[in-house]
């Protein structure tokens, strides 16, 4: 197993085609790693497509600001403006690297029920884990089996804020890169009969007999300045939506396009085994630094205000429909549709998570998992240990807000 550390490329701005635009960024037919000028990924070689919702507030007085993200454990040194932590497992029985213009997805963006039989992999390829007052508390069980994991949003405040974890299928037709519904040429595994874990060391089904790497996908949502009782609905529901008007969590869901240069995906699951995600200990790859990878943004496209003060209503045309029904789309959509060439945005203020991202100790972390501040072979000037944890101030409430 080996882990890729990713920053953001701002998502809210990119609209899929469920939020009543065309999706502007996840096509398979171009040759991603040609076209590609920077990575906010660790290894450079990798110039993959990875989307996620994002996910908003609502105030009690019913306007909306987007939730950052904020650094996942082990990521440092350095700390990364929001993203994604995309990890690779290796599957113990023989498996084929991702071809050229494989894409795929999972869960479903219109999905507002927990509608899935729990004996169904699909019950457990999307979850949330509340992170309690012991931030260095990682759970007690593998993502979507742990005690503080649900398949809809957490229902009370996670002091140290709340992570997606996303499990991409893993089991292939063999023929179809995409299909119509971007599912239905991959599967998950059959599940474990004992444990009723599906993802690991498990068969593929005949109609699915090719063996994919295990994709799974962290994002750590920074919610603690939205932790206080009085911003919480009283009627005992939670404040956090999906950008697509999801309210419940069920729609969760992410988008994956293969964009690996060259064999560079296949020379790093043959030769980096050692099982701890620590990037460095990945010498089939070449590294960037911290910098680098925040630096690497994508211009705005579309010209809509989408984060950094509250609003109105959910960007693009997103309602909030709370089910049991399946989400529809708006017709006749109003929202800013048209494309522009627009400003490559700066960089957000990292925030300081509630937990180390790397030991600053000069000796080697007896825990293989967590990578020391001064291991990594390369310059120095951007890796720092990261600042004592603090929290960040109160969301205020909005005295007005603007769509």
């Amino acid at each position: 197993m080996f882990a890729a550390r990713y920053r953001e490329i701002r998502p809210a701005r990119y609209p899929k085609p469920d939020r009543g635009r065309g999706n502007l960024t996840i096509d398979p037919s171009k040759d991603l790693p040609n076209l590609a000028t920077c990575t906010t990924c660790r290894f450079k070689e990798d110039k993959s497509n990875y989307w996620t919702a994002v996910l908003y507030f609502k105030h009690p007085n019913g306007s909306y600001i987007r939730v950052n993200q904020m650094a996942n454990h082990n990521t440092g040194p350095g700390l990364q403006t929001g993203g994604i932590t995309v990890y690779y497992f290796q599957p113990y029985q023989n498996f084929t690297i991702f071809p050229k213009g494989f894409r795929t997805t999972v869960g479903g963006a219109r999905r507002r029920a927990n509608d899935i039989d729990p004996s169904n992999p699909s019950s457990r390829a999307t979850s949330f884990r509340c992170f309690g007052t012991n931030p260095d508390d990682l759970g007690d069980n593998s993502p979507g089996w742990g005690s503080t994991d649900s398949f809809d949003f957490p229902k009370q405040p996670c002091p140290a804020g709340i992570r997606s974890n996303i499990y991409f299928p893993q089991c292939w037709d063999g023929v179809n890169l995409d299909s119509a519904d971007h599912q239905t040429h991959v599967v998950h595994p059959e599940a474990d009969a004992i444990s009723g874990n599906s993802f690991f060391n498990t068969p593929c089904p005949a109609s699915h007999p090719v063996r994919l790497p295990v994709l799974f996908l962290e994002i750590i949502w920074d919610t603690r300045p939205f932790n206080d009782p009085e911003l919480w609905p009283k009627d005992g529901t939670q404040p956090f939506v999906f950008s697509m008007g999801d309210p419940n969590g069920f729609g969760q869901h992410a988008d994956y396009v293969f964009g690996w240069e060259g064999d560079s995906l296949k020379r790093a699951m043959e030769q980096c085994t050692g099982g701890t995600g620590v990037p460095w200990d990945c010498p089939a790859l070449s590294l960037q630094d911290m910098d680098t990878m925040n630096e690497c943004r994508a211009p705005i496209k579309v010209e809509e205000v989408v984060e950094g003060k509250y609003l109105d209503k959910l960007p693009g045309c997103n309602p909030i429909q709370a089910g049991p029904e399946s989400a529809t789309i708006v017709p006749d959509c109003t929202a800013a549709s048209t494309t522009i060439d627009g400003p490559v945005p700066t960089a957000p203020p990292a925030i300081t998570p509630p937990w180390t991202v790397c030991d600053p100790a000069a000796t080697p972390n007896p825990v293989p998992i967590i990578p020391n501040c001064n291991a990594y072979p390369g310059p120095t000037t951007a890796f720092t240990a990261s600042p004592i944890p603090t929290l960040p101030p109160k969301a205020e409430v909005p005295l007005e807000h603007e769509a």
